[in-house]
């Protein structure tokens, strides 16, 4: 079970809508066990958000970072790096 920050959490409580048409979690514990559930990935800046995103098997050729940034299973964290989330 991987330990997302309490950042982390509130970050995908309040975004998961872009995601999701009913709430999947209400609260942080909630929210934990959801990401662990979906084995959510969190990474450091453009360069490990890119090639995560690769690797899982989206076509990133021409996309510059702003588009990845705005990808629906894309959260940006105030702290900086992003938490992907796989629905």
């Amino acid at each position: 079970m991987a330990e997302y920050s309490k950042e982390c959490l509130k970050v995908f409580l309040d975004g998961q809508d872009r995601l999701f048409d009913e709430p999947v979690a209400e609260t942080l514990e909630e929210a934990q066990e959801f990401l662990d559930e979906v084995m959510a990935e969190v990474v450091e800046n453009t360069d490990e958000l890119r090639d995560y995103l690769e690797e899982i098997g989206m076509d990133t050729y021409g996309m510059d970072d702003e588009e990845l940034e705005e990808q629906a299973e894309v959260f940006a964290l105030p702290s900086g790096g992003f938490l992907v989330v796989q629905g």
